[in-house]
């Protein structure tokens, strides 16, 4: 009996003993990967890789072959591989999607030839121990595998799959919010279940080194899908403020740093996202200087606190930096140049009728203002618009940076854009387009007065009808920017009179709007119809008895008519109510008349059935002025 207890006691010490060993050497080997894993995070293997790739660059692009190569044909084959990566090179930052899908594969390959084994490359990043990736590996992992299968729309629709764009409550703020937390991205990794190939893996480290050799850092790959924009250094407290400013220490210290910051613009909605970052300012700062540089925008300094530029894909960049900013940020405006359809941006109940409308508008010549707050899609609807202008109709474009792309839309159309340069002013640039045969003026954005005189000109005697966009938030505020554009340039001294030089070029106001959660919808189309206003006063007084009483009457109804009549009357004649479009005021027949002189014999059949259908009856109504 003794010797089996012995033996059950032997045993179990045995036991002991074993998993004392054993978990001594799990955490032996727990300690030598955390290890690694510390070395890993300082990013000696990686910045080493990124070295070696700026090294054999050089000397790609540098160094002298002329003795080594054995014959002419070998030389002029490797002198032509040069010139294509030294222009690759060049343009790969300036936003062309082509010369950096040209130096990210020939990093892979300079990876997978010369650096990398297939052997080794889980020491660069662990894709076989996810635990030990960060939120941010895990995010360029995820990218990575929407981008093989949706391309650049992978992002929309990994965002859309995830309900990423919708908002929600987090530590900090009382209100709801748009932000990917760093848990979002933890739980959409570990529920996809990604297996990775060695050329998976090579394409995701070849993309990090481009980031921080010739990309935009952290926003390279965002910067390329499909969204309407991205920003960077627009949150989080900036280095240069002071630890005064905070009640303590550790409030400094727990806030994140202004480097820290992306955002993305995605359907309206500006969507925050915390686990990624520049890591430093200088990183940032380096973004921010290299953005903006396409086509020789020139240089960005504290005396030039800003610059506005476009991409070559067409994007829109706007760059600031201290002392003009409190620090150094970004803003990147994406406009996608496919073929835009008005259904594809209207789809509410009753949307039909409103884009008829608005193409009738078009095609009638009707001075038009396309209004909303910014991210509405002003520019997006306007690009959508110029579809249904007739193509014999020869177009001008003024803007601030080329970002409505036309001919790349509309290639055999007669467009030509022009923009203000440091040399060339606004008012310059119109005189000159008065001189090219221009029949539609095109205004990408009104945003300055002189800009606004520039709009009232053209739309007066350079051209058939003039289509802008603008900021004003209601058909008021935006006659009343106009018309103070004027008072301010100093073209009209009298508001009155001013007033009333815009309200005879403007016909109708197409004004968007965007709610909280995104969604952008028209909210009114209102005609501006000038009030017919009688000229003088009555001579009555020379038969009254009390001429003095009778010319403070004529007194008093001369300041009523400078002070409290309008003249103009707002129009709306569609509008959105609760999802839907509804009919309002029927157009004016002063505008009717106007837009049936301006179309074609089959469009003015067309345009009479749609009034009919719309209006019935009343769109012959003849608008008096009280």
């Amino acid at each position: 009996m003794s010797s089996h207890i012995n033996l059950i006691v032997s045993i179990l010490i045995l036991i002991i003993v074993v998993a004392v060993v054993i978990i001594v050497y799990r955490r032996q080997m727990k300690k030598e990967v955390i290890s690694q894993i510390i070395r890993n995070q300082e990013h000696l293997e990686f910045n080493y890789l990124l070295s070696e790739i700026k090294e054999m660059m050089f000397q790609l692009t540098t160094k002298h072959f002329e003795d080594f190569l054995g014959s002419k044909e070998i030389y002029e084959r490797e002198l032509n591989k040069r010139v294509e990566l030294k222009k690759a090179l060049k343009g790969c930052s300036n936003g062309s999607y082509e010369d950096k899908s040209y130096i990210v594969d020939y990093i892979s390959d300079l990876l997978k030839t010369y650096l990398i084994k297939e052997d080794e490359i889980n020491q660069v990043l662990y894709f076989t121990k996810p635990r030990f990736l960060s939120p941010k590996d895990k995010f360029d992992i995820l990218l990575h595998d929407y981008f093989k299968q949706y391309g650049n729309e992978g992002l929309t629709q990994l965002v859309s799959e995830e309900g990423w764009d919708k908002p929600q409550l987090v530590e900090g703020e009382e209100m709801p919010v748009y932000v990917i937390t760093m848990e979002q991205v933890e739980k959409a990794f570990f529920d996809r279940r990604i297996q990775l190939k060695y050329e998976d893996k090579i394409a995701i480290i070849s993309q990090r080194i481009f980031e921080k050799y010739k990309g935009f850092g952290v926003v390279d790959k965002l910067r390329d899908m499909s969204i309407d924009g991205v920003s960077g250094g627009v949150s989080g407290v900036s280095v240069n403020s002071s630890i005064d400013q905070y009640e303590n220490i550790k409030d400094y210290v727990k806030f994140p740093r202004n480097y820290e910051s992306v955002w993305i613009f995605f359907k309206g909605k500006s969507i925050h996202l915390p686990f990624l970052s520049f890591e430093s300012e200088r990183e940032l700062k380096r973004v921010c200087q290299g953005i903006y540089r396409y086509n020789k925008a020139g240089q960005l300094s504290e005396d030039v606190g800003y610059k506005v530029n476009e991409m070559k894909d067409g994007s829109r960049v706007v760059v600031v930096r201290p002392p003009f900013s409190e620090s150094w940020a970004f803003f990147v405006r994406k406009f996608h140049l496919k073929n835009i359809e008005l259904d594809q941006l209207i789809q509410d109940e009753n949307g039909s009728i409103i884009i008829s409308l608005m193409q009738f508008l078009m095609k009638g010549g009707r001075i038009t203002a396309i209004t909303g707050s910014q991210g509405s899609g002003k520019t997006t609807m306007l690009m959508a618009l110029i579809r249904h202008i007739y193509p014999t109709l020869t177009l001008r474009v003024q803007e601030m940076a080329f970002e409505l792309n036309l001919r790349k839309l509309y290639p055999q159309r007669n467009i030509l854009t022009f923009k203000e340069t440091e040399s060339i002013s606004g008012q310059k640039g119109l005189d000159l387009q008065k001189k090219t045969d221009g029949a539609v003026n095109i205004l990408g954005e009104i945003a300055t007065d002189e800009i606004s005189v520039l709009m009232l000109q053209m739309a007066q005697v350079a051209s058939l009808f003039t289509v802008f966009t603008h900021h004003g938030k209601t058909v008021g505020d935006l006659i009343l920017s106009l018309r103070n554009s004027l008072l301010k340039c100093n073209v009209f001294r009298d508001e009155q009179i001013a007033e009333e030089q815009v309200v005879k070029v403007l016909d109708f106001d197409i004004h968007l709007a965007k709610n909280y959660e995104g969604k952008r919808y028209i909210e009114r189309i209102t005609e501006i119809v000038p009030c017919a206003k009688k000229i003088g006063f009555s001579k009555d007084y020379q038969g009254a008895v009390d001429k003095v009483e009778a010319f403070m009457d004529t007194v008093v109804e001369y300041f009523e008519r400078r002070t409290s009549s309008k003249s103009y009357i707002e129009k709306v004649v569609l509008y959105y109510d609760k999802g839907k479009y509804c009919v309002g005021e029927p157009i004016s027949e002063d505008s009717i008349e106007q837009m049936l002189t301006m179309m074609t014999g089959a469009d003015k059949d067309l345009f009479i059935e749609f009034l009919n259908q719309t209006w019935g009856d009343a769109y012959a109504y003849l608008y008096q002025c009280s």
